[in-house]
């Protein structure tokens, strides 16, 4: 695609008391996305200067008060410097209330743009859950912090990206015995159409999707558990009718080894660490959470700020990268599918 036609993603440098700053500051001095999409840096420029010092790294950066007027034939990274989060305030390698109030403020902000149309995507760098809810953004999770500002209704959730295969969660971020009330059919249904419609606006043309179990050995026909015959065998066959290439339930601990040998392109899972402890094991320095369902794009990395190797200088932009290249993907197949 031509240098016009890219999408445009705005990148938002995570919580600066962590390890974002510098993995931003890096990947973004190395040019290895700019042939994929246009990328705005939002926030401010201490915070990015503070990640080039980490990095060690001096690249060109110019400042502009609106995206429109960003002239991205220049060899420079733009940022629109919003002048509202001092590094030298705020301490480093620790929870801090006051950089999650101004994370959270930042990715509102970048919200509004995305829904104005400014921007394609956005994808942010690690930020730390426990400070964006004690500086007042009281949401369970930045996901349903996003669908808010989205005025979303409907179901939406986490996807996780690893190299190998995607995971998605009929649950999420709730206390494990409300997890297992809160699994029926409709959200089993509505987990798996979102995997679908997901993994294809990453690009892959006809996904194949597996179905966790609930019990062990899938319940071992009903002798501990019921939930597969009553609730996920049924809503899979419902599914496949459909025409979605969809297979379970499928025993836990063996569909995350069918999907590492490429049978499946995504699981769905039950419930949160189901299928967290086999993408972080497998993927830890690439994961990549993914926002799904919404209007707007939200990528970042599946792994956190890592307090404890912040200011030396050896961060990995792995997985920072694989965030920005999946939504720059997922935003290209919007607009394509905006123009069509």
């Amino acid at each position: 695609m031509t240098a016009a036609e890219r999408p445009i993603l705005g990148l938002m440098l995570g919580d600066v008391t962590g390890i974002g700053p510098e993995i931003s500051a890096r990947l973004l001095a190395s040019g290895k996305l700019k042939d994929l999409a246009r990328i705005v840096v939002i926030g401010d420029a201490r915070v990015l200067e503070l990640g080039c010092r980490d990095a060690r790294v001096q690249p060109a950066v110019r400042s502009y008060e609106r995206v429109a007027n960003i002239d991205w034939s220049r060899d420079e990274i733009p940022l629109l410097d919003l002048g509202n989060i001092d590094p030298a305030t705020l301490p480093r390698g620790e929870v801090s209330v006051e950089s999650g109030r101004l994370t959270g403020e930042t990715l509102h902000l970048m919200t509004q743009l995305a829904l104005s149309g400014a921007i394609d995507g956005i994808s942010f760098a690690p930020l730390n859950k426990g400070a964006l809810h004690k500086g007042g953004w009281k949401y369970p999770d930045e996901h349903q912090m996003f669908a808010a500002w989205n005025r979303h209704e409907g179901f939406f959730g986490e996807m996780n990206v690893i190299e190998q295969f995607s995971t998605f969660r009929v649950t999420s971020h709730v206390a494990l015995r409300q997890a297992l009330d809160m699994i029926t059919p409709e959200r089993i249904a509505s987990a798996v159409r979102l995997a679908d419609s997901s993994l294809r606006a990453s690009g892959i043309a006809s996904p194949r999707i597996g179905v966790a179990a609930l019990n062990p050995h899938c319940g071992e026909g009903g002798l501990f558990g019921d939930e597969e015959i009553r609730l996920i065998a049924p809503a899979v066959r419902r599914l496949a009718e459909e025409g979605i290439a969809v297979t379970g339930p499928i025993s836990s601990d063996a569909i995350f080894l069918k999907a590492l040998k490429g049978e499946f392109d995504g699981v769905v899972m039950m419930y949160h660490d189901q299928g967290q402890i086999a993408t972080k094991l497998l993927g830890f320095n690439k994961g990549v959470t993914v926002t799904a369902g919404l209007r707007t794009v939200y990528t970042t990395p599946a792994h956190g700020t890592a307090f404890d190797i912040v200011g030396q200088g050896k961060a990995d932009t792995g997985a920072l990268e694989q965030a920005i290249r999946i939504a720059a993907r997922m935003a290209a197949a919007r607009k394509d599918r905006a123009v069509a």
